[in-house]
């Protein structure tokens, strides 16, 4: 057996968690690779919105196993009232929920540094989400970091003082005098909650786990473009976001990856600093923020809009070995007369088809115009049931992408979603 991946092809907000919990019928096994609760993965039924950060997005559906993976940063203050909110609308974490002792803890002191790190950038900051995740990752490259595996040694309060002592200095150097003392009692008294719920080797249990012919699917968080790698560096993430990823954060060998199911929305959004060049700062990109209820998931933060770049996916698609593409919200796209969608930046008076090294401000995008769709598609069930128009645009992504286009979301609930024929 080999293990599925579904991963943002964006900047992030593609709609990865409900793609997720529709897929996850298929499969036995969820597992989240990469990144921490700075992931904001929506998911809507039964007339419920519910928003995991750092769960899986398979956790509700029945008997299914949900695994944190090695690779991600958990901050257990944010990871015990995950665990609240799902147990109270059903879902059986007790029994469904595995955490990689091999994860990494977000302390404390790592949303100070976030903080601290920002304010001491100024105007230049990356609009980070403030949850820790750039310092714990930087821990972790430091051989600093503490593993969720380390709350169960005798050392663990030395180990977690000593790194605590290392990031009090860097406060000095920066002049940075703020504390959190009621937060660090609110995380330790969430460690011992997290106690109760089941440790595995995670790279043996999925490896163990393909070997009896499990169906795994790896769950990405963020995009793509916001890469530690290959991201518009440095308005990236802190963890690799590409199919890469799976390997270093499950321990799965790179043979082992089967279908990259790609997740794009039907335009483009990004939240916080960093270059965006198809980004629509008049009505239209306001049109499409309050239609598409453009906010982030996590930050509540106005999600910047623009039309579908094709250089850029087409980018995320090399990168990944993208074998089929999923476009979401589609229907906010209902009553545009023209869609545009960007083949071509322009730099320095030449036109180029790929990202450049530097995909600065000054990029111009070159545009083709596509007519756009009336009908409202929200209730659509089937192929046939859509627009010829939404047809004729699913069928160009497929050209330019060369990738076949295998699902279509038209609004936010697990039901509204069609398999393309």
């Amino acid at each position: 057996m080999k293990i599925d991946v579904l991963l943002g092809l964006q900047w992030g907000d593609e709609g990865k968690g409900k793609i997720v919990d529709v897929l996850t019928p298929k499969y036995d096994i969820i597992a989240r690779f990469q990144g921490g609760p700075n992931a904001g993965h929506t998911l809507e039924f039964n007339n419920i919105k519910h928003v995991l950060h750092t769960i899986p997005s398979g956790i509700f559906r029945e008997d299914k196993i949900n695994i944190i993976g090695n690779g991600v940063v958990i901050d257990p203050v944010i990871l015990k009232h995950e665990i609240d909110e799902a147990v109270k609308i059903g879902a059986n974490l007790k029994e469904n929920l595995y955490i990689s002792r091999k994860a990494q803890l977000i302390m404390p002191t790592h949303r100070l540094l976030d903080k601290a790190y920002e304010e001491y950038k100024g105007a230049n900051k990356i609009g980070s989400t403030l949850k820790g995740i750039g310092p714990a990752y930087t821990d972790k490259t430091a051989r600093l970091a503490l593993k969720i595996g380390d709350i169960f040694k005798d050392n663990f309060l030395e180990k977690y003082n000593c790194t605590k002592s290392h990031h009090e200095k860097i406060f000095a150097g920066y002049n940075f005098n703020e504390t959190n003392e009621e937060y660090e009692k609110e995380w330790f008294a969430a460690l011992e909650f997290i106690k109760s719920y089941k440790f595995i080797d995670s790279e043996k249990f999925v490896n163990d786990a393909l070997k009896a012919k499990k169906t795994i699917l790896a769950e990405g968080a963020q995009g793509s473009l916001l890469d530690v790698d290959f991201g518009s560096y440095p308005f990236v993430t802190s963890s690799n976001t590409t199919t890469s990823g799976v390997c270093t954060g499950l321990g799965v060998s790179p043979h082992k990856v089967g279908e990259v199911y790609g997740i794009v929305k039907a335009y483009c959004t990004r939240v916080g600093s960093g270059p965006f060049p198809t980004e629509l700062s008049d009505e239209t990109g306001q049109a499409l923020r309050d239609k598409g209820f453009e906010y982030g998931a996590t930050t509540g933060r106005p999600r910047r809009c623009g039309w579908l770049d094709m250089v850029a996916l087409n980018y995320s698609i090399m990168l990944n070995g993208v074998t089929k593409i999923i476009i979401t919200k589609a229907d906010v796209l209902s009553g545009f007369d023209t869609i545009k969608v960007a083949v071509g930046y322009k730099m320095n008076g030449e036109i180029i088809d790929y990202v450049p090294y530097d995909m600065n401000d000054d990029l111009e995008p070159v545009y083709e115009e596509l007519p756009g769709w009336k009908t409202d598609i929200s209730d659509c069930k089937k192929t046939s049931d859509l627009p010829i128009e939404l047809l004729n645009y699913l069928k160009y992504i497929t050209v330019k992408t060369g990738v076949k286009v295998k699902y279509l979301s038209v609004g936010p609930d697990r039901t509204q979603t069609i398999k393309i024929k």
